[in-house]
C-alpha cells in the first residue's frame, strides 16, 4: 500500500464536492473507493437536498449498484415503479435494460444521505430513458482514468462501414 491508500476512511473527514445542475439536480458527494485501494468496486457518499435528485434516471448494462440510505427519506424510481425509502433501507440496481433504470429523489424535508456502492467494469454502456441518451465509456487505463467517453442518442447512428477508406 502507498501513503495515499488507506484501510479505513472516516466519511466525516472527506471533502465533499458541492454541485448543482438546473433546478432538479444537486448534491454534495465524494467517491472514495480508490482511496481504500479498491479497483473493481466503487463507493461514494452522497447528500441530496430536499426536492432534488443526485443523478438522472439511468440503467447500466454491465455494472451493478447498491444504495444504503443513512438518513432522510425519498423515492426510489426503479423501472416503472416508485418506492418510498428511508433510513436503513438497502436498494439494489442490477445491470440490465430500462426495467432496471433507477434514480433516488429526496422527497423529505432534510438531506437524503446514502452510500452508493458499485462494481466498476472496464467497459460500460449507460442508458437514460427520460432523455433518450446513452453513455459509452471505458474505465481504468494505465493511469486509472477513462480513455473513451461518448454521450449521444441512438437515433443518429451510422452504418458500420460509414467513413471507412475504400468502403
Amino acid at each position: 500500500m502507498t501513503d495515499t491508500v488507506k484501510s479505513t476512511v472516516n466519511i466525516g473527514e472527506l471533502q465533499l464536492d458541492h454541485w448543482r445542475q438546473g433546478e432538479f439536480y444537486e448534491g454534495r458527494d465524494v467517491s472514495f473507493g480508490a482511496l481504500l485501494g479498491l479497483k473493481d468496486l466503487g463507493i461514494s457518499y452522497n447528500e441530496v437536498p430536499p426536492g432534488k435528485s443526485g443523478c438522472p434516471f439511468h440503467n447500466h448494462h454491465v455494472e451493478e449498484e447498491l444504495f444504503f440510505i443513512a438518513a432522510g427519506e425519498g423515492e426510489y424510481r426503479i423501472g416503472e415503479r416508485r418506492i418510498p425509502v428511508a433510513k436503513g433501507d438497502v436498494l439494489s440496481a442490477p445491470a440490465g435494460g430500462p426495467e432496471t433504470a433507477h434514480q433516488l429523489i429526496n422527497t423529505g424535508a432534510v438531506p437524503l444521505v446514502y452510500l452508493a456502492i458499485s462494481t466498476t467494469a472496464k467497459t460500460e454502456i449507460v442508458e437514460y430513458p427520460d432523455s433518450g441518451k446513452f453513455l459509452a465509456k471505458t474505465n481504468r487505463g494505465a493511469d486509472g482514468k477513462s480513455h473513451f467517453r461518448f454521450i449521444g442518442r441512438d437515433h443518429v447512428s451510422v452504418d458500420y462501414w460509414d467513413g471507412e477508406p475504400g468502403a
